[in-house]
C-alpha cells in the first residue's frame, strides 16, 4: 500500500487558503459592486419603489412594470432608436478595415496614422461632443457652412432636428469607435502571412481575390470580436447622449440606457428603472449568445 504524502498534502492545502486570501478581496470587491446590484436590479424589477420612499413603502406588483414598459411610447422608442444604432456596428467595420489595408500596405509613417486616428477613441467624451456641437451648429457650424457653399440652401440642423439628431449621435460614434477598430484590425491584417498573398499573385489573382479568400476569412476572428465589442457598446450609449441631446428633440435620441437613467435618477421610479434594466440585460445576453452559436458558421480560426 502505498504511503501518503502528509507533508506535500499540508502544502497544498496552505497554498489554497494563500491563494484564496490573495483572490478574496477581488471576490469581494466583485461581489458588492457588481453581483449584489445586479440581484437587486432583478427583485425590484418586480416591485413599485421610489428611491424617496423608505423600503416598508416597497409594493409587489410582479409583471406589473414589464406590462406598463409594452405600453410606455417612450420604451418603445428607445428600443426602435437602439435597433438603428446598432447599424453603426458594421458601418465602423467597414470603414476601419478599408483603413487598415490602405495604411498597413500602401502607406508610410504608419504610427502617426494610428495615433491620429485612436485619439478620439482615447479622449475625454465631454470635450469630443463639445468640439462636434461647434461642428454641428445650424448657421455657423464648418458643416453647414460647407454645405451651403455648395448650393444646399437649407441644410439640417443636426442635433436640434428630430429627422438628423439620431443620425449625428452615430457619425459621432463612428468617428470615436474607427480608431479601436482600426489598430485591432491592422494587428490582424499583420499576423496573415505574405506568403499566402504572394502564393495567391503567382496564380495570377487580383487585389479583390484576395481580399475575398485570404484577408476576410483570416481576419474573421478579429471581426467577431469587433462585432460583439461594438454591439454591446450601443446599448451603453449614454455619455453623448447626456452632453448633446438629453435624449431630445421629441425623444428622437433617447435610448435604452438614458431612459433607464431618466427613469431611476429623474423619476426616482426604481423599479421600473429596474425592469428597463432587465430588458436591457436580455437584449444584450441573447444577441451575444446568438452571435456565439453563429461564429461557427463564418469565424475561421
Amino acid at each position: 500500500m502505498p504511503k501518503i504524502n502528509f507533508k506535500k498534502t499540508k502544502i497544498e492545502k496552505n497554498e489554497s487558503i494563500a491563494g484564496a486570501l490573495f483572490v478574496s478581496p477581488m471576490l469581494i470587491g466583485v461581489s458588492i459592486i457588481v453581483l449584489l446590484p445586479m440581484l437587486a436590479t432583478f427583485v425590484l424589477s418586480f416591485a413599485d419603489w421610489k428611491f424617496v420612499q423608505g423600503i416598508d413603502q416597497l409594493n409587489w406588483v410582479g409583471f406589473q412594470n414589464f406590462n406598463n414598459l409594452l405600453e410606455d411610447p417612450i420604451f418603445i422608442k428607445s428600443l426602435i432608436n437602439n435597433g438603428i444604432f446598432v447599424l453603426t456596428v458594421p458601418l465602423t467595420m467597414a470603414f476601419s478595415i478599408f483603413l487598415a489595408i490602405v495604411i498597413d500596405k500602401h502607406v508610410y509613417m504608419k504610427d502617426y496614422f494610428k495615433v491620429a486616428f485612436f485619439m478620439p477613441y482615447i479622449s475625454s467624451v465631454v470635450a469630443i461632443a463639445t468640439v462636434w456641437r461647434v461642428l454641428f451648429h445650424p448657421s455657423s457650424g464648418p458643416i453647414n457652412q460647407t454645405l451651403m457653399s455648395l448650393g444646399i440652401e437649407n441644410p439640417p440642423t443636426w442635433i436640434s432636428d428630430p429627422n438628423f439628431a439620431l443620425i449625428s449621435i452615430m457619425i459621432i460614434h463612428i468617428w470615436i469607435s474607427t480608431g479601436f477598430n482600426l489598430i485591432v484590425y491592422i494587428a490582424g491584417l499583420q499576423s496573415i502571412p505574405k506568403e499566402l498573398y504572394e502564393a495567391a499573385e503567382i496564380d495570377g489573382a487580383n487585389a479583390w481575390y484576395k481580399f475575398k479568400n485570404i484577408t476576410l476569412p483570416l481576419i474573421s476572428p478579429t471581426s467577431f470580436f469587433l462585432l460583439i465589442t461594438g454591439v454591446i457598446a450601443t446599448f451603453k450609449v449614454f455619455d453623448l447622449i447626456a452632453v448633446l441631446t438629453a435624449g431630445g428633440p421629441l425623444n428622437s435620441t433617447t435610448m435604452l440606457v438614458w431612459h433607464l437613467y431618466e427613469t431611476a435618477f429623474i423619476n426616482l421610479e426604481v423599479g421600473y428603472a429596474s425592469a428597463i434594466a432587465v430588458i436591457l440585460f436580455l437584449f444584450v445576453f441573447s444577441i451575444t449568445i446568438f452571435q456565439w452559436l453563429a461564429q461557427k458558421k463564418w469565424v475561421n480560426y
